[in-house]
């Protein structure tokens, strides 16, 4: 890969997604056909709000769906990702999988004086 195809693989990086805790949610929601919102609190170590914004954010880009049952203390929050969420995160991967990549193989070294050959 040159480094054009570098640039183009992280441009294609989906920045709600890749930021690290919805990152860390969308993955963990990838492996599963839901999660509730306890479980996703004790596997990020996000605090209730935290947790909350970041949902809301991957609600809001149609990543997730957010499903509330009951009331007082048998509610419950259950979050599981959209076709569309699935698709982007699977994207996403191939994104970071395409950079991964990148490290493995070896590059000439660069001019840095600024001189060229």
């Amino acid at each position: 890969m040159t480094g054009s195809d570098a640039y183009e693989a992280a441009g294609g990086l989906d920045r709600v997604i890749h930021e690290p805790a919805r990152l860390l949610l969308t993955t963990a929601l990838h492996s599963v056909d839901g999660s509730d919102f306890v479980f996703l609190q004790n596997l990020s170590g996000l605090t209730k709000g935290n947790l909350s914004s970041h949902l809301a954010k991957l609600e809001q880009a149609g990543y997730i769906a957010v499903t509330k049952t009951g009331a007082g203390r048998r509610a419950r929050t259950w979050v599981e990702l959209t076709g569309t969420g699935r698709a982007a995160v699977t994207e996403h991967w191939k994104h970071l999988d395409r950079l991964r990549a990148l490290a493995d193989v070896p590059h000439e070294s660069a001019d840095r004086s600024g001189t060229g050959p």
